[in-house]
């Protein structure tokens, strides 16, 4: 495996308002000794420039989209921005790609059809525009697509997962590529409250099939994915607890084969505040 990472993963960095919060969080997390920073993004239309300012306001620490949709953005406008982000600040943005979801696209009147065929000639156009494998990383959740992610790109970065999931995508990776899970976490030790928190979250996630098929893969059934979650399911997906109880929970993703575990705080969707106090008290755990 590579070298052990900790990262964060928070809408905060899009959300935000205001580029100079953003920047001044990027640094805080760089001083604390978080590797990447990752949020959401579509590129196509519209690029973000949160990415540059970010990239533009701090030394070391890399960001990635987690993700772009392939769907949203063509192999060309993504590869574009990666290559300008490459070339102002070698080593530090990683792409991360994903097939998205079908009631997403479908949304925005995109036929959604055969996403793993689609993700092939995604790959195989930035094959062509010159982005190398070792910059980009694939969203992959199935058996498929974490092969994919073994043989067309530095790995896989999983999101709303269990340890479960980690150990057997770190199999299919094999022991040479990135493995980073995304893993929302609540930093509230009293059980009722720290669920309610999680299942703010949990509940859009378990109405996408994409997740919850693949959860069935692991033995979750219609049950857990009631209501926001079963308490099972919430605690086996959202570590909670003191900062202590969830970078042990954290751990456990590491010993079944993560190299980088994308952390994100979870603060009731609240887009505008990032959650600083938990960084901190997560980095003197894990760090």
């Amino acid at each position: 495996m590579a070298q052990r990472l900790v990262s964060v993963w928070q809408p905060f960095f899009l959300g935000s308002k205001s580029p100079d919060s953003a920047v001044e969080a990027a640094r805080e997390l760089e001083g604390l000794g978080y590797s990447r920073i990752w949020f959401s993004a579509g590129f196509g239309d519209n690029v973000p420039v949160r990415f540059r300012e970010i990239l533009d306001g701090t030394k070391s620490i890399g960001v990635a989209p987690g993700i772009v949709s392939i769907w949203h953005a063509t192999p060309a406008e993504t590869a574009a921005f990666a290559q300008d982000a490459e070339r102002a600040h070698p080593g530090r943005f990683l792409l991360g790609l994903g097939a998205s979801h079908a009631v997403l696209v479908e949304g925005d009147g995109t036929d959604y059809r055969r996403p793993y065929s689609k993700m092939v000639a995604y790959l195989d156009g930035l094959d062509q525009a010159g982005v190398p494998r070792e910059r980009r990383v694939l969203a992959a959740l199935g058996p498929r697509m974490l092969e994919l992610s073994r043989d067309r790109s530095a790995g896989a970065h999983p999101y709303f997962v269990t340890v479960e999931h980690t150990a057997e995508a770190r199999a299919a990776l094999g022991p040479d590529r990135l493995l980073a899970p995304e893993v929302a976490v609540v930093l509230d030790p009293d059980a009722e409250s720290a669920r309610a928190t999680a299942r703010q979250y949990t509940t859009g996630y378990l109405s996408l099939p994409n997740y919850t098929n693949n959860l069935r893969r692991f033995g979750w059934t219609d049950e857990d994915f009631a209501d926001g979650g079963s308490d099972r399911l919430v605690d086996a997906i959202i570590p909670w607890g003191t900062a202590e109880q969830v970078a042990a929970a954290l751990e456990k993703h590491y010993q079944a084969g993560a190299d980088e575990v994308a952390i994100q705080v979870l603060n009731g969707g609240d887009r505008e505040s990032f959650p600083a106090e938990a960084f901190r008290a997560l980095a003197t755990t894990l760090i």
